[in-house]
């Protein structure tokens, strides 16, 4: 088998390890860096286009997120926008489109109201729409099937021109094109290269994988779910299990609505809200989702993975614990059957469609189809230590050269500010050098100054 050394590897070639695989190559003096993908291509499981809602998630709409998360989450997108504006990737990457947070009725009307007050100092941007307004920019949403207004007050924060949408399978591409053009380093990948065993020798790393045997002096694993999976076989992360947690699509037969539309998360429960998205990659058509549905397997849409999933999951008292917590409110034991009902073909469309009313109102079983092949699995970590359920992405820094990385929703949104972190990381255990100046002025939104507008 032949032999590759490299100061840095990189596992996993979605939109997360491609730009780590970025910047290491921009912004480091790292002279030999790879990366290695399991599959054929970039981006081939969650970063797919088809596999998540193609949404640049900032936070002025995810009601789900506080003004502190919001805060962090803005800076991390800006650094995508940065980037597609850099490379010229507006209207084929990066997309803009309308897109809006509605409340209905009294109790959610109000809450939008009071969240637009708090988060306009973050995003001057937002606006706040009646009923009338939001008739004019997105009139599915306030009329019925019968062209009459919809009974419920509504209220819509959003906004009008800003970057939503993201292809991030086409950005993935980018990262890797603009890289492998760099002079006078080594940026090596190879497809097709299954990691199947990494075991630490003195100082160095060595990989083995399907085809070859490699070598590095530090290792990030951006592989998604199998991440975790790789830390375990390495000794490292047990108090922490994996939960993967199937996503799927309904699409629209034309597209109905004109822009991205959220509606109010309810607390209670760990995951997204269901939401109308243009698709980029079939038409600009509505596609609604994802439901949510807990999945014994670690890659959807491909021959096993059932018993690593047994194997990441690792099942205790303290699985259990959570599951319980979880399961024992009504809302969060209702929301799970419910999404289990979703999947069930001759009844899904039915029940799907009287949730996806609640945005549009006038919406058929007709008008929507179940996307075959669409949809994902995101790993939602279990924090065995706490016996809770983490929200977004969780990362176990060894210290010893080694970097697992899990990425849920919004990783897709955060992979540039996600990178730096590690490269941060890298660079002072190599002591490379990090033109931390060069990325600031690239790809960090800078702050406005006392006096400026």
């Amino acid at each position: 088998m032949t032999q590759h050394h490299y100061n840095v590897i990189v596992v996993g070639g979605g939109v997360s390890g491609a730009a780590l695989f970025y910047e290491l190559g921009r912004y480091t003096d790292a002279k030999k860096i790879c990366l290695l993908e399991k599959y054929g291509s970039l981006a081939a499981l969650n970063s797919n286009g088809s596999a998540n809602s193609q949404t640049i998630h900032c936070g002025d709409i995810e009601t789900n997120y506080t003004l502190e998360k919001a805060a962090a989450v803005k800076k991390t997108a800006k650094m995508v926008e940065k980037y597609c504006l850099q490379y010229k990737l507006e209207d084929k990457v990066m997309f803009a489109h309308q897109k809006l947070a509605i409340g209905v009725g009294f109790e959610e009307v109000a809450y939008i109201k009071n969240r637009y007050k708090e988060f306009k100092s973050l995003y001057p941007y937002l606006e706040l729409y009646n009923k009338e307004q939001l008739a004019e920019m997105e009139p599915a949403i306030i009329y019925d099937k019968n062209g009459q207004e919809r009974p419920e007050d509504i209220v819509g924060m959003g906004a009008k021109g800003e970057y939503t949408t993201c292809d991030f399978k086409g950005l993935s591409d980018s990262f890797i094109d603009e890289t492998i053009k760099i002079e006078d380093k080594v940026t090596d990948i190879f497809f097709n290269n299954e990691v199947k065993n990494i075991q630490k020798i003195g100082s160095t790393y060595h990989i083995q994988t399907t085809m070859s045997h490699f070598t590095a002096d530090f290792v990030v694993v951006n592989a998604g779910a199998h991440s975790l999976f790789l830390a375990h076989k390495m000794g490292h992360g047990h108090d922490f299990g994996c939960l993967p947690m199937a996503g799927s699509f309904y699409l629209a037969d034309r597209k109905i609505l004109n822009g991205k539309v959220y509606m109010v998360q309810n607390p209670k429960l760990p995951f997204a809200a269901l939401h109308g998205d243009p698709d980029i990659l079939v038409n600009g058509f509505t596609r609604f989702g994802p439901t949510a549905l807990m999945l014994p397997k670690l890659e959807r849409f491909r021959p096993g993975t059932y018993l690593d999933f047994i194997k990441t999951l690792r099942f205790d008292h303290n699985v259990i614990k959570i599951f319980w917590d979880l399961l024992k409110d009504s809302d969060i034991r209702n929301y799970v059957f419910k999404n289990f009902m979703f999947e069930v073909p001759f009844i899904n469309k039915k029940l799907f469609v009287q949730d996806a009313r609640k945005i549009v109102p006038s919406l058929t079983e007709d008008d929507i189809s179940y996307a075959k092949g669409f949809g994902g699995v995101r790993p939602q970590i279990l924090d065995k230590k706490n016996q809770k359920i983490m929200l977004g992405e969780a990362s176990i820094n060894t210290g010893e050269g080694i970097i697992f990385n899990m990425t849920p929703s919004p990783g897709a949104t955060s992979c540039l500010g996600n990178a730096v972190r590690d490269v941060e990381v890298i660079c002072d255990h190599l002591n490379l050098k990090f033109d931390k100046k060069q990325f600031e002025d690239e790809l960090v939104e800078k702050e406005p100054t006392k006096g400026d507008k």
